[in-house]
Formats: C-alpha cells, structure tokens, sequence
C-alpha cells in the first residue's frame, strides 16, 4: 500500500508559523488568553514539563496559574515538521542567558487544525545539559 504525504504545505507552515508566533509572544509576555485560546481545553491535551506530567487543560492551569508565572526570556532555535494538514509539530532548542551556555532547553508541541482554529493537543518542555553535538546556536 503506498502513501503520499505533502510535507511542508506552504499555506500550512504559514498558518502554524502565525499561530506558534502568537503563543512564542503570550508565553514571555504572560498574556494569559491566548496562552489559554491556543491549548485545545479538552481532558485529552497533556503537558510534559520540566517537572511534572499534567493530564488535561484544567490539570495545566490548576499546576502554574499563567496569571502568577513570571515572563520568559530565552532565544530559540525553531524546527517545524509537517505531517498532514490538519497535523503538525513544532520544536524548538532554546537557550536562557542565566544558564551560561551549559544547559539546553526543548520544546515539543503537537497543533492539530479544528474548526475553531489551530490548538496545541501535546506539548513537552525538558532542559538537559547541551550535548556536544547540539548544532549551532542562533
């Protein structure tokens, strides 16, 4: 059985870019109805932080209120990967200042298209200690 698959559809990258752009902003400003608008609110969506593994939207809000977070500053690296149309997963390496080159920060996050928009169903937040063989950094 064979099976095509458009990788990188130029208006999908461009919806997801848009969208992922507008939670990259509502993350370090604390903008707090978007960060909530752009994660599907179902018991199904799941965040893997730095520490913890919350089941569902309420379980995500109920951890670290967005209201009382303090604002991020970091640069990243992005790395978006189309797998269908209606699917798609960002990545990103990320780097804070306070961490003097040692560590590395990564995010994952899966958007799936519904008919309200594009929400993020999965996301992973880890920090490890920056491999050798970690790219460059931009």
């Amino acid at each position: 059985m064979e099976f095509e698959m458009e990788i990188d559809s130029p208006e999908v990258l461009t919806e997801v870019t848009a969208q992922y752009a507008r939670y990259e902003a509502a993350l370090v400003t604390n903008d707090v109805a978007v960060l909530d608008e752009l994660f599907r609110n179902d018991g199904r969506t799941l965040r893997y932080g730095v520490g913890e593994i919350l089941y569902g939207f309420d379980a995500s809000n109920r951890f670290a209120p967005r209201d009382r977070r303090s604002a991020l500053a970091y640069h990243g690296q992005d790395r978006h990967h189309h797998l269908r149309p209606r699917h798609r997963v960002a990545s990103t390496l990320f780097y804070r200042d306070a961490w003097a080159g040692g560590k590395v920060g990564r995010q994952m996050q899966t958007w799936i298209r519904f008919p309200e928009g594009w929400r993020i169903v999965a996301a992973h937040v880890s920090i490890i200690d920056e491999p050798r063989d970690a790219g460059p950094k931009t």
